[in-house]
C-alpha cells in the first residue's frame, strides 16, 4: 500500500478513534457517572438529548467547511484541529462540575464538547468525501466505523477500572487521547478541489430528491433505535446484576469488538452485495439483536448478546454511512453529508431522550422490546430509496 494511502487511512482511523474514545464514555459510562450522583434516568435522557444538538446542526458546520478556506490553511484541516482542541478543553472542565447542583452548567459543557466533536467529525467526513473513490466508499466507511469502535473497545476496557477508583482520571485520559490525531492532521495534505467539486448553491437541489429525503428518514430511524438501546444497556446490567464500573467497561469492550467486526465486514459486504440487500440485512439484524437484550437474565448471557448487538450496530451504521456517501453531491460534499448525518443525529437525540423516559415508565426490558419494534418503521422507506428514482440518483454521482 502506498505511504500516502497509509497516512490517509491512519488519519481517518485516528480521528474516529478519538471520537470513539469519547463516545465510549457517553455510551458506557456517562449514565453510570450521573447515576452516581443519584440523577434520574429521565434527567440523564435530557442530558443526552441536548448534548446531541450540535450533531443535528452539523449542516451549518458543513456549509462553513465547504465554503470557507480558513486563513488560507484549508477547507478541512483547520476546522478539524479547532474541534479537537474544544473537545480536549471541555473534558478537562467536566470534573470541576457538580452535575446535580450545576445541572445547567453540565449540560452546557456537554453541549460545547459535542460541538467540538461535531466540527471535526463533519470536516473529517468532508475530507473523506473529497479523497475517496466510489469503489472505496464501503471500505473507508468500514474503516472509520471500525476505528471509532476500536476506540470504544480500548478505552472502555480500561476506563471502567479507572472509574472505580477516580472519575476525574477518566476525563483526563479522554482529554489526552483527543490530542493523538493532531500530528497526523498536520502531516496530511489537503489538495485543491477539482472543478466539478467547487461549491455551488444550485447543488442543494439534490436534497429535495425523494431518495435523498427518504434516506435521511432512514438515518433517523436507524440512529434512534441503536443509540437508544446502547444508552440503557449498562444501567440495565448495573441495576439488574449489580455490576461494577470495571465490569461495565468490559461489557462495552465486548460490544465494541462487535461494532468493529460489524463495521469492517459490513463495509466490504456492502461493496459486494449492493446497498439494497445490505440495508435489509442490517434492519433485520438490528431488530433481532435489540430484542434479544430484553432476554438477558444473567450476567453470563450479557456477553454474547452485547457482542451481537455491537455487530448489528456497526453493520447498520456502516451501511447507512456508505449509502449516504453514494448519494452525496461532491459540490457540497460536507454540507450534504452533514445534513444526512444531522437528520440521523436528530433520531439519536430523540432516541436517548425517549429511552430514559421509557425506562422510568415501563422498565428496561419493555423499553428494549419497544425500541426493537421501532426498526419496522424503516420498511416503507426502502422502496423509495431503492426505486427507479433512487437508482438514478446513485448512478448520477
Amino acid at each position: 500500500m502506498p505511504p500516502s494511502r497509509i497516512l490517509r487511512y491512519s488519519l481517518f482511523a485516528s480521528l474516529y478513534f478519538a471520537q470513539g474514545a469519547v463516545f465510549s464514555y457517553y455510551t458506557a459510562l456517562n449514565s453510570l457517572y450521573l447515576r452516581s450522583f443519584d440523577m434520574s434516568m429521565s434527567r440523564i435522557g435530557i442530558v443526552g438529548a441536548l448534548a446531541m444538538i450540535p450533531f443535528v446542526l452539523k449542516i451549518f458546520l458543513g456549509m462553513l467547511s465547504d465554503r470557507v478556506n480558513l486563513l488560507g490553511l484549508g477547507y478541512r484541516k483547520p476546522y478539524i484541529l479547532i474541534g479537537l482542541v474544544i473537545q480536549t478543553l471541555c473534558l478537562l472542565v467536566i470534573p470541576l462540575i457538580q452535575p446535580v447542583q450545576q445541572y445547567g452548567l453540565y449540560i452546557l459543557t456537554a453541549f460545547l464538547l459535542m460541538s467540538g466533536m461535531a466540527l471535526y467529525d463533519t470536516c473529517t467526513d468532508g475530507l473523506a468525501l473529497d479523497t475517496t473513490s466510489q469503489a472505496e466508499q464501503g471500505t473507508i466507511q468500514g474503516l472509520m466505523v471500525g476505528g471509532r469502535a476500536l476506540g470504544m473497545v480500548v478505552v472502555a476496557a480500561g476506563l471502567g477500572a479507572v472509574a472505580d477508583r477516580s472519575w476525574p482520571a477518566v476525563f483526563y485520559i479522554l482529554a489526552a487521547l483527543s490530542l493523538l490525531p493532531i500530528p497526523l492532521v498536520f502531516m496530511a495534505r489537503e489538495s485543491a478541489r477539482p472543478a466539478g467539486q467547487k461549491f455551488e448553491w444550485s447543488a442543494f437541489s439534490s436534497l429535495v430528491k425523494p431518495a435523498v429525503i427518504t434516506l435521511g428518514l432512514l438515518g433517523a430511524v436507524y440512529s434512534l433505535v441503536i443509540n437508544a438501546a446502547s444508552q440503557i444497556l449498562n444501567p440495565f446490567l448495573e441495576e439488574s446484576f449489580q455490576i461494577t464500573y470495571t465490569q461495565a467497561g468490559f461489557y462495552t469492550a465486548v460490544w465494541g469488538i462487535g461494532v468493529v467486526l460489524g463495521g469492517v465486514t459490513g463495509g466490504r459486504l456492502t461493496d459486494r452485495v449492493g446497498f439494497q440487500r445490505a440495508v435489509k440485512g442490517a434492519l433485520i439484524a438490528s431488530l433481532a439483536a435489540i430484542l434479544a437484550l430484553s432476554f438477558i437474565f444473567s450476567p453470563q448471557m450479557a456477553w454474547p448478546l452485547a457482542a451481537l448487538f455491537g455487530l448489528a450496530y456497526g453493520y447498520y451504521e456502516t451501511v447507512y454511512f456508505a449509502l449516504s456517501m453514494r448519494l452525496t453531491d461532491p459540490r457540497i460534499a460536507a454540507s450534504m453529508f452533514s445534513i444526512l448525518m444531522a437528520v440521523a443525529n436528530l433520531g439519536t437525540a430523540i432516541g436517548v431522550g425517549l429511552s430514559g423516559f421509557l425506562v422510568d415508565s415501563i422498565g428496561y426490558r419493555g423499553t428494549f422490546a419497544v425500541i426493537a419494534g421501532l426498526n419496522l418503521l424503516a420498511l416503507p422507506l426502502l422502496p423509495i430509496i431503492f426505486g427507479r428514482s433512487g437508482q438514478r440518483t446513485a448512478q448520477a454521482k
